[in-house]
């Protein structure tokens, strides 16, 4: 490893990183299988809903100024 201060992480932290990053990519604890299974059951999004989601995320990736996201 050539990452700056990479000796001073303790083997405990290093395999705990490698094992959470199997679980669950994202925020939050993840789905757990019950609602893994519910969310495959329900079926695909509606095509109002995509648009919605699509519109939403096109406004905040183009929004300037404070009230901006992540500043």
């Amino acid at each position: 490893m050539n990452d700056p201060g990479a000796d001073k992480v303790a083997e405990r932290t290093r395999i705990f990183e490698i094992e959470d990053a199997c679980v669950f990519r994202g925020a939050g604890r993840g789905p757990t299988p019950d609602e893994e299974a519910a969310a495959e059951r329900w079926g695909p999004l509606s095509p109002s809903t995509a648009r919605a989601y699509s519109e939403m995320l096109g406004r905040g990736a183009w929004q300037r100024g404070e009230g901006r996201p992540g500043l």
